[in-house]
């Protein structure tokens, strides 16, 4: 109970004190049009969410990169999407995000079945790892308003990484109530992965972005992405996955 007060207390401080300037919010508005379109009362709570989170997380720039107050509400801002309806104790697992001006080139090694150790190098925009940080690319972000078009943006795709890593596993299975809860929802996505993956193999285009055959918490990721910023064309093509995010999300851009 008192740990509870003393939550709301601070935030209420925070609220009254860091609120993030209209100028800011005005101009994060403009960049990003798949959060300027939300309800006055979505972009509200956005705006305060975003404010807790500020105060919350510590963000690092690398490569002499300076991390200012634009760039860190832009971040802020998209990371919040998801948790909108859930809150941002969904997010206390970690506190730090790393951002990098470009694509980061990050050495990999892979066992195979007899044991040999494979190396190789992959181009990441952004990683989630349990625990933190969250890493993510200022190039990409920055472009968020543009590459919705395609239904791509890191931030949410990294994001909803950490909140498929609640439960301690990244496998495209948030953090949910039981057993039960976890079997209608794998009696969903399951499905719409392996239908997914054999377009990909055939090479049919698909409105989710294909890197999400990869693996099915990478396709948890793009779906989530394609919801938040072009949930109206997703909401026609694949209605039982839009349906399964809109009621883990407890949102409905669609209609928003």
């Amino acid at each position: 109970m008192i740990a509870g007060w003393w939550r709301r207390r601070r935030a209420a401080r925070t609220l009254q004190h860091r609120a993030i300037p209209d100028a800011l919010w005005t101009l994060t508005l403009a960049r990003y049009p798949f959060i300027a379109r939300r309800s006055e009362a979505d972009r509200q709570g956005l705006r305060e969410l975003a404010t807790l989170f500020l105060a919350d997380k510590e963000f690092a720039g690398m490569q002499g990169l300076e991390v200012d107050d634009g760039m860190a509400v832009a971040i802020a801002a998209q990371a919040c999407l998801p948790i909108l309806r859930l809150g941002l104790a969904q997010y206390d697992a970690f506190k730090g995000i790393v951002v990098h001006p470009d694509i980061v080139v990050a050495r990999r090694e892979v066992m195979d079945e007899d044991g040999i150790v494979h190396h190789y190098d992959e181009e990441l925009a952004g990683e989630a790892m349990e625990g933190g940080p969250v890493m993510l690319t200022w190039r990409d972000v920055a472009d968020a308003g543009d590459s919705a078009e395609w239904g791509y943006n890191v931030v949410v795709h990294e994001f909803a990484h950490v909140l498929d890593m609640r439960d301690g596993a990244a496998d495209g299975v948030p953090l949910l109530h039981d057993r039960a809860a976890r079997e209608r929802w794998l009696a969903v996505l399951e499905p719409e992965w392996d239908e997914f993956c054999v377009r990909v193999a055939v090479g049919e285009d698909t409105l989710i972005d294909p890197y999400g055959a990869e693996a099915i918490d990478e396709f948890f990721a793009v779906a989530s992405e394609l919801f938040f910023v072009d949930a109206a064309t997703m909401r026609g093509e694949h209605p039982a996955l839009y349906g399964l995010l809109a009621g883990y999300y407890r949102q409905d851009p669609a209609e928003a």
